[in-house]
């Protein structure tokens, strides 16, 4: 897989600790630094894709990436029958 998005990424200049908070607001935080980010897509399907289960990537808190990974395999699912 290409990272090398990971060098555009906003978090890049970013202490890594702020994107594996402990507390709700630090979620919140993290994810306002993604919100405008231009590889947000890239970093969220890397999440996915590499089962990355900490952290906040993509903009998204370990529990939204489970959310979407049980849709997306739902949806395979229901495509398959």
């Amino acid at each position: 897989m290409d990272n090398q998005w990971m060098a555009r990424g906003r978090c890049r200049d970013v202490h890594p600790s702020v994107f594996f908070p402990s507390d709700g607001l630090g979620v919140e935080a993290a994810q306002q630094i993604c919100a405008d980010c231009p590889v947000r897509s890239p970093c969220l399907e890397y999440a996915l894709e590499n089962k990355i289960d900490h952290g906040v990537w993509g903009g998204a808190s370990e529990r939204e990436r489970r959310r979407i990974a049980r849709a997306r395999r739902q949806g395979s699912l229901a495509r398959e029958v």
